[in-house]
């Protein structure tokens, strides 16, 4: 059963794209877990394993464990059970392993004590019409994220993480209570980056997003404390 989004906690998770652990640890040390929340994906969980989770939760930040798993029910399941016993807040698959798979990971999740957050992931926020016909899907890219979408709340996930540029139709279709985690937000004046399909935080935040991913604009700013509290206000403000 999909757990309810509706809670009082920061609703930015500021993506720890690092490839050191101290880097990492550094930027955190400058950061609120009153204001945010933490991912890390696979170059940081790679290189730093599952010690940098430990380190991150001592510190009283939630983290999202954004590792994509993509494999076969068993393993996957496996996979979700170990990610949850490192008392991490949220975790993903890919939505593309179908309905069995998401299934298998949302049985494992349920048993385990923590319990995190299960989400999937849609289309990556890199791609863009053109990148998914080159790989053989010749559907609308909206359409596509729905279908994957409502399959997700089929096998009993929280939510998805999906471009907020999807978030509005996402809510209309399946209700408030499933959770929309948005990437590729970028506050106005910043660097697009390698993202194709961005929007504002407050833009995101109107069109149904529960949680917004933001990396550099915070990780690479002068001082990233100030700029979380910021776009924070931001979110707050609406």
């Amino acid at each position: 059963m999909m757990k309810s989004t509706n809670n009082n906690g920061p609703k930015i998770i500021v993506a720890l794209d690092y490839a050191d652990a101290a880097s990492a640890l550094k930027l955190v040390s400058q950061l609120d877990p009153a204001l945010c929340r933490l991912k890390v994906g696979k170059e940081l969980f790679t290189v730093a394993g599952p010690q940098i989770i430990e380190q991150l939760t001592r510190s009283n930040f939630g983290v999202f464990l954004d590792l994509k798993f993509h494999d076969i029910p068993n393993t996957v399941a496996k996979a979700c059970s170990a990610a949850s016993n490192l008392g991490v807040w949220m975790l993903n698959v890919h939505a593309s392993g179908g309905l069995e798979m998401m299934q298998a990971a949302r049985e494992a999740v349920n048993h385990t004590e923590t319990k995190p957050l299960l989400i999937a992931v849609t289309v990556l926020t890199s791609m863009n019409q053109a990148a998914l016909n080159k790989i053989g899907i010749q559907e609308e890219l909206t359409t596509h994220v729905l279908n994957l979408a409502t399959l997700t709340q089929q096998a009993g996930l929280d939510g998805v993480v999906c471009s907020a540029l999807e978030t509005k139709i996402l809510r209309e279709k399946l209700g408030g209570n499933f959770c929309l985690v948005t990437p590729g937000i970028r506050p106005a004046n910043a660097n697009q980056d390698d993202q194709s399909r961005i929007v504002t935080p407050a833009d995101a935040l109107r069109n149904g997003a529960h949680y917004l991913v933001i990396g550099r604009p915070i990780t690479q700013a002068k001082n990233p404390l100030k700029m979380l509290e910021a776009i924070h206000t931001e979110c707050v403000s609406l």
